[in-house]
């Protein structure tokens, strides 16, 4: 029995160290369903978010090179003369999602961990066409990842309203941007639908 439980614990020590968890979010997202399934991209992606109360957060996936993170802090330092000292910039690194005005970041970004937790984001203005600060946010992330393919992903509560979703839509227009994907909770394929009948006649097709 002892190979036997090493190897169980060899293999149950493979799966710990090699599983990715979940990072945490801002706020919880209920988002509507979809029929249509496609794997979420752990790299070169930009992903806004929209709680149920309609704030939007800004966060990037870029899990192989953490520059990227850098550039775009930097950028927006520069853009919008906020003063960010070397330790603010460098805690941008590890914050998952932003969602405050640029007038709060640089208090936002000097917080510990645990206080980052603790405080309630309002959002990043987007309403205000003129002062839609997520066009600044995807500008950088365009810049950072220049001559890369980056993925722009939408991901909304089902209680969210549309002039938000407009305006988020609206940031990603400015920057030249009209492809995106939008992140939803996969449903079961109604049975009868066209879907249906075309994901039946496959599986008829691969069983012959």
């Amino acid at each position: 029995m002892t190979p036997f439980v090493d190897i169980a614990f060899l293999i149950l020590s493979f799966f710990i160290m090699a599983t990715k968890f979940k990072p945490p979010e801002p706020v919880e997202i209920t988002t509507p369903g979809s029929v249509l399934s496609q794997k979420l991209p752990e790299s070169n992606a930009v992903m806004v978010t929209v709680d149920s109360a309609n704030h939007v957060y800004f966060s990037v996936l870029s899990e192989k090179d953490p520059s990227k993170m850098d550039a775009i802090i930097e950028g927006i330092n520069t853009a919008q003369n906020l003063n960010l000292s070397p330790a603010e910039k460098a805690a941008f690194r590890k914050v998952f999602a932003v969602g405050v005005p640029f007038s709060s970041l640089k208090q936002y970004l000097a917080m510990s961990d645990e206080d980052q937790k603790k405080v309630k984001q309002p959002g990043i203005p987007v309403m205000d066409s003129a002062t839609n600060e997520l066009y600044w946010w995807i500008a950088e992330s365009k810049k950072a990842f220049a001559g890369e393919q980056l993925k722009f992903l939408i991901k909304g509560d089902g209680k969210s309203k549309y002039p938000t979703f407009e305006a988020v839509v609206s940031a990603l227009k400015r920057n030249e941007e009209f492809k995106y994907n939008l992140v939803t909770a996969l449903d079961d394929v109604p049975v009868g639908s066209e879907l249906d009948k075309v994901l039946s006649k496959q599986g008829r097709v691969e069983k012959q």
